[in-house]
């Protein structure tokens, strides 16, 4: 018999170090995302944290992601096997082979690991990351209630889910921040566009009906004359952009940057950040805004009254309460040292949800 023991490892003892090497990785368990998203969002983002953090302890992974999709590129750096598929449930189920477990980041594909558990019996997690209802047929009460767990990362979100099957098994697991990196220059550079201004900031893909950027819009629209001091930046794309460029057409006060990389140098350069969405799950962005010692205004949607407590360290609105999103915003511009104050417990609160915490 060719293993032996020694202290709490197993070595194997008959074979040189390469072919042991190749042989104790093949012994290890390989764990498979599925995320076939076509875009990049928040989803995504978590996606590739969780594959970082979890190659960083070991971890033996694959990733199949949707063929031509942004997640391909992003995870082509990191090192580990990437399956491109088409998206449908059996090209996911094919691309699985293998796995000893699967992980599911997004709905559409919780039917091909459904169908891989069939084939070989595969257990498989889902991640749950919206509050909008579960499709209501038979396949997908099936699917839900074969995983071996349904992640939820908003107590809101598990609540639903429980709402929706009783028997499925929830955890909740709160999404991490990105952790990113500041550039000081950059950061100056980015106040120089706006010099004299104070900074609205909002991160986010331009889908408005989940961000409602229009509310956005229509504040500033409001504002423009009165409080001429104010600058709103939205940082992202999206299938909205065109849409929304065109309604913030003619304001001095609106700014749009497209997709940028270093989303981190946008937060630092802010004044204020908003985050005034119809629908959330936990808004991971409004963990990197909060790092950056941000005071937040958010809807009170989701999970996003879990992490911002009104009047400590940001404030609640009620979704497409244009109304209300104004005051706000005045309201803190008018109390520096209140928002300041609610900046600094916010970077408290964040340090809770790292991505290594998420991991």
């Amino acid at each position: 018999m060719p293993w032996a023991t020694r202290g709490s490892g197993v070595r194997c003892a008959t074979l040189p170090h390469r072919a042991t090497h190749r042989f104790l990785r093949s012994m290890t368990p390989l764990i498979v995302h599925v995320n076939t998203a076509r875009g990049y969002r928040g989803g995504e983002r978590q996606t590739e944290l969780l594959v970082q953090g979890l190659k960083s302890r070991g971890l033996r992974q694959a990733v199949v992601v949707r063929r031509g999709g942004a997640l391909l590129q992003r995870v082509r750096g990191l090192s580990v096997d990437v399956r491109e598929v088409g998206g449908g449930p059996l090209s996911v189920a094919i691309a699985s082979g293998g796995a000893a477990l699967l992980h599911v980041h997004e709905g559409r594909s919780v039917y091909g690991a459904y169908l891989r558990s069939l084939m070989s019996g595969t257990p498989y997690v889902l991640t749950r990351r919206v509050d909008n209802p579960i499709g209501d047929h038979w396949l997908a009460h099936r699917a839900y209630a074969k995983a071996a767990a349904v992640v939820a990362v908003a107590p809101q979100i598990a609540t639903i889910v429980r709402a929706y099957d009783p028997a499925v098994r929830v955890r909740v697991i709160e999404s991490g921040s990105t952790g990113f990196s500041v550039d000081g220059p950059r950061v100056a550079e980015i106040r120089s566009r706006y010099p004299g201004k104070f900074i609205v900031g909002h991160v986010g893909a331009l889908d408005n009906a989940q961000k409602n950027q229009e509310l956005v819009i229509r504040v500033a629209r409001e504002l423009e004359r009165s409080h001429p001091q104010l600058q709103f930046v939205l940082v992202g794309g999206g299938a909205d952009e065109a849409m929304l460029r065109n309604l913030a057409a003619g304001l001095t006060n609106v700014a749009f940057t497209g997709f940028v990389e270093n989303v981190g140098d946008h937060h630092a350069a802010f004044d204020l950040f908003i985050l005034p969405s119809n629908r959330e799950g936990i808004g991971g962005i409004l963990f990197d805004a909060m790092e950056q010692g941000l005071a937040v205004i958010v809807s009170a949607v989701g999970g996003l009254p879990d992490i911002v407590k009104h009047g400590d360290n940001g404030l609640l609105i009620e979704p497409r309460r244009a109304d209300q999103l104004r005051d706000a915003i005045l309201d803190l511009v008018a109390q520096p040292q209140r928002r300041q104050a609610m900046g600094a417990r916010g970077r408290e609160v964040a340090k809770n949800f790292t991505a290594d915490a998420m991991c």
